[in-house]
């Protein structure tokens, strides 16, 4: 069980970056990364250079995960009781302790994103 922020962010962190060359980082400093596709796609109304795809954001008591592939592709994730808990609106999770089964969940998670990402032509 990690409860130290940083090791959570990292673990995030290299979650996400595992994904390039499919993904890029779009901005990076010492308390956000984010994420991007590396294709110009519409996004609603307006032509970007990437999609977004997610974010990992340090607070003070916790480390944000932003996941858009849960927000545009609801119906194809079942979150566990769990990680649930961490889950505030529709799209970003409050983490202030991660499980080996949270990892392995959020990874499985970011590799669903991605693929439904990639089969849409966003990424």
């Amino acid at each position: 069980m990690l409860t130290d922020l940083q090791e959570i962010q990292k673990t995030l962190q290299d979650m996400l970056i595992n994904h390039s060359p499919v993904l890029r980082v779009s901005k990076e400093t010492d308390t956000v990364l984010e994420i991007s596709g590396t294709k110009e796609v519409m996004q609603g109304k307006q032509k970007v250079n990437g999609h977004y795809f997610a974010s990992v954001m340090v607070k003070p008591k916790d480390i944000r995960l932003y996941f858009f592939p849960i927000y545009t592709h609801v119906d194809s994730y079942n979150i566990s009781p769990e990680l649930k808990k961490c889950l505030k609106g529709k799209s970003c999770f409050h983490i202030k302790k991660l499980s080996d089964e949270m990892v392995e969940e959020i990874k499985e998670m970011v590799n669903t994103g991605v693929a439904l990402y990639q089969k849409d032509e966003l990424i």
